[in-house]
């Protein structure tokens, strides 16, 4: 596998701060590399098989404490992404004025071929995994990483010249870069979200708007028309535009009432296309847009997106018992993507909804709860869900501890025809550990009844 060079790195002591994958995944390539790591987890186990290979490869690691003489001598930390900028051990490295990265700034500089990056408040998984299947479908060569589940420098090692690598990626990551620079930068949308992370909207948003930082004038920024708060961004991009709207024709992929397109080229009749949501027509315009600069056939496209329907935990359906549709939204983690779900309805829906409470009040929540006949509440914004659901004149609505509770409760109140979906507007982490555990709980659960 690849390693990192003085040319692209040149850094030869590093603190990796926080392992879970991507501390671990970037702890391996730098020893592998030849390089000095010092690495630091408040609550990994010292005795566990990970660390204790990592320490055979020489790594120095201290658990159970954040002590600042760690930083002596470090000439760069690797922090892993949802680690706050307020750990003292990073409030430390600004003040020695130590740069900071995250692993994906690893990737960039391990990657010899294309790199395509995604990033936005919603959708970033299903547009990564459209643009993987449109040049997969077309035998382009081509992986997949980043916050979707595989670790971007651990794909990176892998790739070789002539490889796309097509990355999703989080405001977390994208904080964290140096020299990191996609071909084809794909920003979604922008929305509130992570406020507790970033603290303000303006830090949240500049955050996603440094994926075409270090872009030029042969690269390409794909960019959603319709998001006011993507366009306040065109002017500092310096690669070429190219637009995508769901609201109007453009100069890259748009959409009429019967088909989708890319620039004056059809691709393919919309009624042909298997996944549902408007939402996800956003997506797929997007992903074209990307796939189409990469030179992908509108064959393979075509072929795609008539066989296509969506990836797990994003809308997925899981099954229908007794004509009661039950789908899974889990990794709907925000208001904005749970009012997209429902809008994805036209029959009457049982919501699940409910998780870590970052602060925020969900009256943004109340209309599209209008076609909602039942809410099942649970989480730390239970009771703040629960008084969104009265004001939208719900009137059957169950407080509950567990899934399998809240499923029992879901499947109690629906009828012939319609919809139990689990999209909790909510992180997950105050009950779970990942929204992909959350998913395959409401999943157990279901398959129980």
């Amino acid at each position: 596998m690849k390693q990192l060079n003085n040319n692209v790195f040149p850094y030869s002591k590093v603190f990796v701060l926080g392992l879970a994958k991507s501390g671990s995944a970037a702890s391996h390539l730098l020893l592998d590399s030849g390089i000095e790591v010092t690495i630091n987890d408040l609550k990994a186990d010292e005795n566990s098989a990970d660390i204790l290979e990592l320490k055979d490869k020489g790594a120095y690691v201290v658990t159970g404490s954040h002590p600042l003489h760690l930083l002596d001598d470090i000439e760069v930390v690797v922090k892993n992404p949802g680690i706050p900028y307020e750990n003292p051990l990073i409030t430390e490295a600004e003040k020695r004025s130590i740069p900071i990265i995250t692993e994906v700034e690893l990737a960039g500089q391990l990657h010899e071929g294309n790199l395509i990056g995604v990033t936005g408040s919603n959708g970033k998984t299903t547009t990564t995994t459209l643009i993987y299947e449109f040049m997969k479908a077309d035998q382009s060569p081509v992986k997949i990483a980043g916050n979707i589940g595989e670790v971007s420098c651990e794909v990176a090692r892998t790739t070789s010249e002539g490889e796309t690598m097509v990355v999703e990626l989080s405001s977390f990551q994208l904080l964290g870069i140096e020299k990191f620079s996609p071909h084809i930068a794909v920003l979604l949308n922008l929305f509130e979200a992570h406020l507790d992370y970033h603290h303000s909207l303006e830090n949240y948003h500049a955050a996603k708007a440094n994926i075409v930082k270090n872009q030029s004038a042969e690269d390409y920024f794909v960019y959603n028309a319709d998001d006011p708060a993507v366009a306040a961004y065109l002017s500092s991009a310096p690669s070429q535009l190219i637009p995508f709207s769901i609201q109007k024709k453009v100069d890259g992929s748009w959409r009429d009432e019967e088909a989708i397109y890319f620039k004056d080229e059809k691709i393919i009749d919309r009624k042909d296309i298997v996944l549902v949501g408007e939402h996800n027509l956003s997506n797929i315009l997007a992903a074209m847009a990307a796939a189409k600069l990469s030179g992908v056939s509108n064959e393979a496209i075509r072929k795609v997106l008539t066989t296509f329907k969506g990836v797990e935990h994003r809308m997925e359906f899981v099954t229908k018992k007794h004509q009661i549709y039950f789908y899974n939204d889990s990794k709907a983690t925000n208001i904005l993507a749970t009012t997209n779900a429902l809008k994805a309805f036209d029959q009457p829906v049982v919501l699940l909804a409910g998780g870590l409470d970052r602060g925020n009040e969900f009256d943004e929540l109340i209309e599209p709860l209008a076609n909602v006949k039942a809410l099942v509440v649970f989480g730390e914004t239970a009771e703040k869900i629960a008084d969104a659901g009265k004001k939208a004149g719900i009137s059957s609505i169950v407080f509950t501890e567990t899934m399998n509770e809240a499923v029992e409760a879901a499947y109690s109140f629906a009828e012939t025809e319609e919809v139990i979906l689990l999209s909790p507007a909510c992180a997950s982490w105050d009950q779970y550990k990942t929204f992909e555990e959350r998913g395959h709980k409401f999943k157990e659960a279901v398959h129980k009844l």
